[in-house]
């Protein structure tokens, strides 16, 4: 039977696309998308990819303000666009908007099943308010089912005396064959690349915002302890932006002999060059529910470093195997995985081919299943 699933979602996420196009593919889900805002501009300048949309979907009226670190992000026609199609079940990313409980509380009214799309771990640099945890959990009991793109998510739901068997696993997912193809061909033109996007012909990655929670000073600073002769041959190069670029820029101007290079925020489709070129991928998150970015790194065959407290450390990364695990906000403890990584090229080699054996399995046909399984328990189909 075909399940009429609508998902609700803040933004057109370019990482989200693939998953949503797999989903509207499959024979047994008829999916509609309900977006709650084209883009959010203050976080990051993606670029819209409307053209790449291959499945039903409507954004819906919105009115956007951030008050501090807060985000208010309001909607109209939440309920007129619920009613007009119809759902057989609702999957909703997140309770953080007005839209979120709007929709929960419809779904509750109609006898509708509600299924939370969570990500959240307990590694989450999140303040814990009496207020804010009295709503998360009455939202939870809003819900009939719960989707976790890993161990880390599902364990975050456990503490809240879920149960396991409402507990469903879609693996968070990119779109490995364009990453692969990408990297495949930066390395057949390696050369006129390195000279093109000015990267050095060693050098240690990070791909994201560039802000504290992300661990970047601390990256810096386990660079800057490496054996010099090491940092004379080996750079660094952050791409991507954030509010603390200038003051990263000012410490990586002291750090001689190294260079570090800052490439600013980059597109999707131009990224698997700078994950090709690069000797190791490092993700030094100190909060992060997931950490698309590794999966990125690893569709490439780079080898990776990741701090314990990222979601996807637990599923992604087999320390020692394909990549490193080290404790976040631990600089120095970074600074021996890195020299330790460069100290063997057949080691990043290997730990790279390994990482994009493991990645295989985290594909957006396979969230796509994960997802859709979800979907026809909840409407009391055995799948």
């Amino acid at each position: 039977m075909r399940r009429r699933l609508i998902l609700i979602t803040e933004i057109i996420a370019p990482y989200r696309v693939p998953v949503f196009n797999a989903l509207a593919e499959r024979d047994d889900i008829d999916l509609h998308v309900l977006f709650l805002s084209h883009t959010d501009p203050s976080l990051r300048d993606w670029e819209v990819p409307l053209k790449e949309l291959c499945f039903s979907y409507e954004v819906l009226p919105s009115f956007r303000r951030r008050v501090g670190k807060y985000n208010l992000l309001l909607n109209r026609r939440v309920t007129r666009a619920l009613e007009q199609q119809c759902p057989d079940v609702i999957l909703c990313g997140g309770y953080n908007y007005v839209a979120s409980w709007r929709a929960a509380y419809w779904a509750k009214k109609r006898k509708i099943p509600f299924i939370l799309w969570l990500e959240s771990t307990m590694g989450d640099q999140r303040e814990q308010r009496v207020v804010v945890e009295m709503l998360k959990r009455r939202f939870l009991d809003l819900c009939c089912g719960f989707v976790v793109p890993g161990k880390s998510s599902a364990k975050y739901l456990e503490q809240f005396g879920i149960a396991t068997n409402t507990i469903y696993r879609a693996p968070n997912a990119v779109d490995n064959q364009l990453f692969f193809e990408g990297a495949k061909n930066a390395r057949a033109q390696a050369r006129g690349l390195r000279q093109q996007l000015e990267l050095p012909d060693r050098y240690f990655l990070n791909v994201g915002r560039l802000v504290p929670s992300k661990g970047v000073f601390e990256l810096l600073e386990a660079y800057a302890k490496l054996e010099e002769p090491l940092r004379s041959t080996v750079g660094l190069v952050f791409v991507g932006d954030g509010r603390a670029r200038p003051e990263l820029e000012s410490r990586a101007s002291k750090i001689v002999p190294g260079y570090v290079r800052f490439v600013g925020f980059v597109q999707k489709n131009q990224l698997a060059a700078y994950y090709a070129l690069a000797d190791a991928f490092i993700l030094p998150t100190r909060s992060d529910p997931w950490g698309l970015v590794v999966n990125e790194a690893m569709a490439c065959s780079c080898p990776v470093i990741v701090t314990d407290i990222a979601g996807c450390a637990a599923d992604l990364v087999q320390d020692g195997w394909n990549g490193l695990v080290v404790p976040a906000s631990n600089p120095a403890k970074l600074n021996g995985a890195m020299q330790s990584l460069m100290s063997s090229q057949e080691l990043r080699f290997s730990m790279g081919q390994r990482g994009l054996e493991r990645i295989v399995a985290f594909s957006p046909d396979s969230c796509a299943a994960g997802i859709a399984h979800a979907s026809k328990v909840a409407c009391g189909e055995n799948d």
